[in-house]
């Protein structure tokens, strides 16, 4: 059978300092075809080389990736500041209405660090510039120093909300994960529900109240070792599962 296409929004990078490129993690890339079962197909993130009609009619999932780059204030009525660190308005202009398009269609959408700070501000909510600022919070940022292992470790737990999406798809009700990032969710939109919380009180996990179709998000970084991970495993193969029921009922639409 031919594997549903997931589009992973990729990220802008200057290659040797110069070079303008999009590329996505081979993580990400792993994650899907390994774990969901599906044909990772990387989307440049800029809406001038990636048209929504034909990105919403050929892909049947979308993986909206972390990223360096940070949504710009300005997506939810904020002004830039040094703390809100760098920007990829590009990246804004794409992700922020393909979000909310396929929310509207009902077609599966799993967002993953930066794609969960762009599910809640493409729904109207707002971010917090530097968690670690705040008080009582810990430092959620990725360790400046170690091996790729040491920094993508398990760092803290991560309780979800009893009889919730996520209990149930897990199995559990507290999980560990690991962090790496520096902003968060300071007012949750008016469509998403949090449903996990670190021990600091910084959402974790969020779902898309109402939506038709599977819009889960997480803030921290599940295409780590996806495979052997109990908790990535179910968040992706779920994912998968869900591309798949998409491009049956768009193959039998066709």
């Amino acid at each position: 059978m031919v594997r549903p296409v997931i589009g992973i929004i990729g990220n802008s990078y200057l290659l040797d300092g110069h070079y303008p490129a999009h590329a996505t993690g081979l993580m990400n890339s792993a994650a899907i075809a390994e774990v969901a079962g599906a044909l990772p197909l990387m989307v440049p993130a800029d809406p001038a080389l990636a048209d929504f009609d034909t990105l919403l009619a050929r892909c049947d999932g979308f993986l909206f990736t972390g990223g360096r780059p940070n949504v710009h204030p300005s997506e939810y009525g904020r002004p830039e500041t040094p703390r809100h660190g760098c920007f990829d308005r590009a990246r804004d202009r794409l992700t922020l209405p393909l979000i909310r398009a396929c929310i509207e269609r009902g077609q599966p959408i799993f967002g993953i660090c930066r794609g969960f700070q762009e599910f809640n501000v493409a729904l109207g909510g707002t971010l917090h510039p530097e968690i670690r600022d705040l008080p009582g919070r810990m430092n959620h940022r990725m360790p400046p120093d170690g091996t790729l292992e040491e920094r993508f470790a398990l760092r803290h737990k991560v309780r979800l909300r009893a009889g919730g999406v996520f209990a149930r798809l897990l199995g559990a009700e507290e999980i560990m994960v690991n962090s790496l990032h520096g902003q968060g969710i300071e007012l949750p939109a008016p469509g998403v529900e949090i449903e996990g919380f670190a021990p600091d009180g910084t959402p974790e996990a969020l779902v898309v109240k109402d939506a038709p179709g599977f819009a889960l998000a997480v803030q921290w970084h599940p295409e780590w070792r996806a495979a052997e991970d109990p908790v990535s495993r179910a968040l992706f193969g779920a994912f998968g599962e869900a591309a798949r029921a998409w491009q049956r009922r768009r193959l039998a639409a066709e």
